[in-house]
């Protein structure tokens, strides 16, 4: 189990960067590219974009990184 949670965490982790670093430092294209498919205001991409990911941030930490963390402490 400890090495499945640990792949869960490292697959999991680095979507989680990958996500955060193109909202960072390409905003303008992920709405550009998303606003095709969803027609939304600016303001109100950028407020479901970070509703996302920090509910993605959240299930991240409590069902990837959290087990791994226990799993290791208790091994």
């Amino acid at each position: 189990m400890t090495e499945f949670f640990l792949w869960c965490t490292l697959i999991d982790g680095a979507l989680l960067l990958w996500w955060t670093l193109w909202l960072m430092l390409a905003p303008q294209q992920v709405y550009r590219i998303q606003s095709r498919f969803f027609p939304l205001s600016r303001q109100r991409f950028d407020e479901l974009m970070y509703g996302f990911l920090g509910f993605f941030k959240i299930l991240f930490i409590v069902f990837n990184l959290v087990p791994y963390l226990v799993l290791v402490i208790i091994g």
